[in-house]
């Protein structure tokens, strides 16, 4: 019996280790071949206006998405994780938003995960560094030593069997001659239009980098809802079943993929626990 218990829990151990970010079929692909919906402002979580999910970003994580955005700024402490203004919606340091990332990754080895973050106020790039290596992540980072063409990205395999499962991206003052694993987003990636009140999301247009061409660059489809409230748009919660349903996820994606002749390499959402992200995410990577 002792025999048969570790020949099984062997096989479910190997199996476990031959897939990457859950699937077989993914090891062999490079990192920018392959679709990740992922979670708009993962910091703050809660059911007030100012929130944006339900769910902490390790219960995301766990999910099955590998896909985190949020918003920091510069507040008296340090690097805060703020939704706009400190003052609206301070859900707590850097550090404390990093940590449990830190940890996922330690108990998940065959797992690649995405970071995007926002600095709006210019903070130093190397602060944002300082905490990186303060909880102990920075060690999981990848860190190419030039800039990337979109088929030169490593394969999910090789990015886990180097252990430099955690890619990072910043939207502004990223500079990988002080941090060279803190990418400059839009050097690598464009996006469509975010604040939209449209549910049927019919555009896949380019809004950021204003100009850019899209060649040569992944893209981001930002795929949540706002509402607009006497001029103040916020999140809105009851459409998100309707909104990170498989059909609506899909038909943007399908929207885009005419336009830009390749599927998203990233999608976000509000409210990911809700609806269907991980069947849009699985056909969109073909794994149906």
């Amino acid at each position: 019996m002792a025999s048969l218990i570790l020949a099984i829990t062997g096989r479910g151990m190997v199996s476990a280790a031959s897939r990457c970010n859950g699937h077989e079929a993914l090891c062999s692909r490079k990192y920018s071949q392959i679709a990740q919906i992922g979670a708009h402002n993962s910091a703050f979580v809660g059911d007030l206006p100012a929130d944006n999910q339900y769910v902490s970003p390790t219960e995301i994580l766990d999910m099955g998405l590998r896909f985190l955005q949020t918003q920091t700024q510069k507040w008296i402490d340090g690097i805060q994780m703020c939704h706009t203004s400190c003052l609206l919606l301070d859900a707590g340091p850097l550090a404390d938003f990093l940590t449990p990332i830190k940890d996922w990754l330690d108990d998940h080895p065959n797992e690649v995960v995405t970071l995007l973050l926002t600095n709006p106020d210019a903070v130093p790039v190397t602060d944002f560094a300082d905490v990186f290596a303060a909880v102990g992540l920075d060690s999981y980072t990848y860190a190419p030593s030039s800039k990337l063409a979109t088929d030169e990205w490593p394969t999910l395999r090789s990015l886990i069997d180097a252990n430099t499962r955690l890619v990072v991206f910043m939207d502004y003052h990223a500079d990988t001659a002080k941090v060279p694993f803190i990418l400059d987003q839009f050097a690598y990636m464009f996006e469509t239009p975010f604040d939209t009140t449209d549910a049927s999301f019919a555009q896949c247009d380019l809004d950021r980098p204003e100009g850019a061409s899209p060649d040569g660059r992944m893209y981001l489809v930002n795929h949540y809802l706002d509402i607009d409230l006497f001029g103040i748009l916020i999140p809105d919660q009851g459409a998100a079943p309707m909104t990170n349903s498989a059909s609506s996820i899909l038909a943007q994606s399908d929207l885009c993929r005419e336009k830009w002749g390749r599927i998203p390499n990233f999608i976000l959402l509000d409210w990911a626990s809700i609806g269907e992200a991980i069947a849009a995410q699985n056909e969109l990577n073909g794994l149906l």
